[in-house]
Parts: C-alpha cells; structure tokens; sequence
C-alpha cells in the first residue's frame, strides 16, 4: 500500500509546527510520521513535535529543496514508508525559508510504489500575509490568526487572485477537523485534549468546519466529464475517495487530493464516491458528478484515465 505524503509550507512563524502538533495530538488513532526541516544546526521544530509522532525523521543545516539531489529526502520517506505497524500519513514539514513549489517537486521527484506525493497545505498568518510564491501550487490554505485579522476576507480576496479555487480555512492556533485531511480510522478511540488545548478550549471546539457530498449511482460514469469535474473542481473541494465505475469493467478505487489524482483497479458494479471541503457549496458538487452520467463515452473515453492509474 502506498502512503501518502502531505506538505506543510508557509513562512517562518505562520504556524506550522502549531498545526503538525494539533493533527498529531487529534488524529484519533492515525499512525502519522513526520518528516521536519528545520534549517539550521539545531531542529527545533523536531524537539516540539518529539514524544506525540509514530515516526519522525529531520534533516538539519540543509534546506529541504537543496538535499533533493542527492536522494536524502527519498530515503528518508523510504525509511518512514518502511515502519510497521505501517502509518497511515507522512507530514513533511518544510522549513520557514523553504520556496513551496521546490517542496512540493522535490517530493514529486522522489516518489516511489511505497509513497506518493498527496499535496501541498500552506500556512499563513491572517495578520501578516505573506504568499511568496505558494498560492498557485498549494491545494489547501490554513488562514491561520484569522481571529486577530483585521479584514480577513481582504486576505481571502488576495489569495482568490492567485488561486482561484484553492479552499480556504480560517482557523486561530492552526486548529483544523483532522478529518479534512486524513482518513480517521474506525476502530481509533476519541483523542483526549491536552492541557494547552484546554487552555484555548474556547476557540478549538472540534465542530465540523468541513463539508462532505456522498454520491452513489449504479449508472456508468463518463470519463471525460468525470475528469474535468476533478482537474476543474468546484470551489472548496479539497479530497475525493471511494470507487468509481466507467463501465465494461473499469471500475477504480478514486484517491483526491488537491491536485492529485490516483486511480486503482477495483473488482465490482456501482460508484460510492465522498467528496470532502470547505467552503464548499454541496448541491453544486452532487449536481456536477450526477452530470457525469447523463451523456454516454465513446470508446476512446477511457484513454484519459489510464495516465492515473497506479499499480
């Protein structure tokens, strides 16, 4: 099974550590390792999370993007693949300096059929917003401090006009639902909040702050529509999963995030598809996908899908 590798960019101070700590203290049972860059001789950012990960790894006085080339990065998501009992995610967490495309391409790059790259998330401060040149690669923007912004939807308005359709989530103390970005296992118990989360228990309610659309069909999907739906996505829609059937024996297990797409040979009849986002408008999202039936493929429909598909 390959594992999915999310990044974590923004500029230094924006909240990242905040958020790794909040996911791994809140994950519910989800084994997470940890891949921290802190640049610098002392990985700071690795003492902070130490004790709460199921697996970490840190490279220190070097640059995430800058160690790519000699295939450091590779093995140490090799190494992080390798744990058993096996995780469920691997959170890379780049350093404050680290340009956010170089991330996401280094962990691209490295890629293998035990990990696979499943996005980019970007921090940033809601009262200092700083973007560098992160907005057009990220597939989700953690608008963190939004509590203490002056004009948010400012903010929000700025990053619109880089990214269109990136969700976007305003948080204080980079609280998000954990379930945004990963699978909660069903057998996991309900974490138990620690003291600095009771201390801001006022502002870290776990209520949902996500939307979800399930859609089921026992009619044949159109690829061509299906795709576009998934390269064009609505606004908000961040993660997509379940099974998808194209008909005369196509039928795959879907996998979304962000901009990225998997699709796995799957035995069987019928989609059972869940959409996940924020922002989102649902009746719009139902709408699309129910679309996606209406009008037959050709033959040749089918083409498009193969470049997803992985063993």
């Amino acid at each position: 099974m390959s594992i999915p590798v999310l990044a974590v960019a923004g500029f230094l101070g924006a909240g990242k550590t905040t958020l790794l700590n909040h996911l791994l203290r809140n994950g519910r049972g989800a084994r997470i390792g940890v891949l921290v860059n802190d640049f610098g001789s002392v990985n700071i950012d690795a003492m902070l999370v130490a004790g709460q990960v199921d697996a970490m790894a840190s490279l220190s006085n070097g640059c995430i993007c800058c160690v790519a080339e000699d295939g450091e990065v590779a093995e140490m998501l090799g190494k992080l693949a390798a744990v058993r009992p096996a995780l469920d995610l691997i959170v890379v967490e780049a350093s404050g300096v680290a340009e956010p495309p170089a991330v996401a391409r280094t962990i691209m790059t490295a890629d293998s059929d035990d990990f696979h790259y499943a996005g980019l998330i970007l921090v940033v401060n809601a009262t200092e917003p700083e973007f560098g040149h992160g907005l057009p690669v990220a597939d989700l923007v953690v608008l963190n401090r939004a509590g203490d912004a002056t004009d948010v939807d400012a903010v929000v308005a700025r990053i619109r006009a880089q990214n269109p359709r990136v969700p976007v989530q305003p948080t204080d103390f980079a609280r998000i639902d954990p379930t945004l970005l990963i699978d909660i296992p069903e057998r996991a118990p309900q974490a138990q909040l620690s003291f600095d989360e009771l201390l801001h228990d006022e502002h870290d309610h776990e209520h949902p702050v996500y939307q979800s659309v399930e859609y089921t069909s026992e009619a044949v999907l159109n690829p061509r529509r299906l795709l576009a739906l998934l390269r064009d996505r609505p606004e908000g829609l961040y993660r997509a999963k379940g099974f998808v059937d194209f008909g005369a024996g196509h039928r795959y297990l879907l996998q979304l995030v962000g901009g990225s797409l998997r699709l796995q040979k799957r035995r069987g009849t019928g989609t059972q598809l869940v959409c996940i986002g924020t922002g989102m408008d649902t009746d719009t999202v139902h709408a699309a996908l129910h679309q996606c039936t209406t009008e037959p493929a050709d033959d040749n429909a089918i083409l498009g899908v193969h470049k997803y598909v992985v063993q």
